[in-house]
């Protein structure tokens, strides 16, 4: 009598698979995250593989507001209720896992993701002011160049015995405009609507136009003083070339968005017209709308007029 066992060599045999522990669990997590574009993908990825690695009936990403008062649900995966625990992630919010078992076995998994999470958000944000620095840096020097090369004819002019009041009074007009721009940029309000931002430069103008057609009921992705400034400075530049007629229209399909200004004047080739203008200049008002994801491109129009666009990267007509 033997004691060994039989063995059926037809007999369909299931692998045993080792139950994933929590260190692989943390291990794939970390992965995961390392390898994500960005954070708020990284931890949208985390939420998902908690949800099904993980076995949680339901993970949740809490992420605070942007003035910190407050959480707001970001992401969720999963239905399931039972005892939630929450995990801190510091400057990126909260996890909240839901699910007696998968609490158990995530206490040991998460505190290893967790710090990968908060570098991920540090690193992140500190690109972001890296850029902000670098962009505001660059503003610095368009404005210095600007100062010193336009602010150098109204002063020679007021040295030179010309009209000392004229001169100064344009070289302060400069300055003014350069200090408006640069609140223009730092606003927060993000979205404009084109028909006020023309009726604001309007009256900023204090001018009238013989003949004025408005077909603009579009809101646009740029904070409303910096339209306002750029609005302004094109029907600046409209009438310092003799327009008679401006029309400005706006269009908008999904995230390609024009604004149109159309004017009768002197047109791109006359001396002392369209491009001479005044305040602000196009060269500074092209750097703002580069600055903020737009251009701003010139046509001549026929038979005569030109014809300025200021629109969302590849949205002109």
């Amino acid at each position: 009598m033997t004691n060994a066992l039989a063995f059926d060599p037809g007999a369909v045999v299931t692998p045993i698979r080792p139950k994933r522990t929590a260190s692989d669990l943390a291990d794939h997590l970390i992965l995961a995250v390392a390898a994500a574009d960005d954070v708020v993908s990284a931890i949208s990825q985390a939420v998902a593989m908690l949800r099904r690695a993980g076995g949680a009936e339901r993970v949740e990403w809490w992420r605070p507001t942007g003035d910190g008062s407050a959480m707001r649900l970001e992401t969720a995966d999963g239905t399931g209720r039972g005892r939630r625990k929450a995990f801190p992630l510091g400057p990126p919010g909260v996890l909240v896992v839901v699910g007696e078992w998968a609490v158990h076995e995530l206490d040991s998994a998460l505190p290893r993701l967790v710090p990968v999470m908060r570098r991920r958000w540090t690193d992140e944000q500190l690109a972001d002011y890296a850029g902000l620095l670098a962009r505001r840096v660059e503003a610095l020097e368009d404005f210095a160049a600007l100062v010193a090369h336009d602010l150098k004819a109204p002063l020679h002019a007021a040295l030179s015995g010309g009209d000392p009041q004229a001169g100064i009074e344009q070289a302060l007009g400069l300055v003014d405009s350069l200090l408006e721009l640069a609140h223009a940029e730092a606003a927060t309000e993000l979205t404009a609507s084109v028909a006020d931002c023309l009726d604001d430069a309007l009256q900023d103008l204090d001018a009238t136009v013989a003949s004025l057609v408005v077909e603009a009921p579009h809101w646009i992705p740029i904070p409303p003083c910096a339209l306002r400034v750029l609005l302004r400075n094109l029907v600046a530049n409209a009438l310092a070339g003799h327009a008679r007629r401006i029309c400005v229209r706006s269009a908008a399909s999904g995230s390609q968005w024009a604004v149109t200004v159309d004017d009768d004047g002197v047109g791109l080739d006359a001396r002392g017209g369209y491009a001479q203008g005044s305040g602000l200049g196009l060269r500074l008002c092209r750097r703002l709308a580069a600055r903020l994801g737009s251009e701003l491109e010139l046509e001549p129009r026929l038979p005569r007029g030109t014809r300025a666009v200021l629109a969302s990267i590849g949205g002109g007509p």
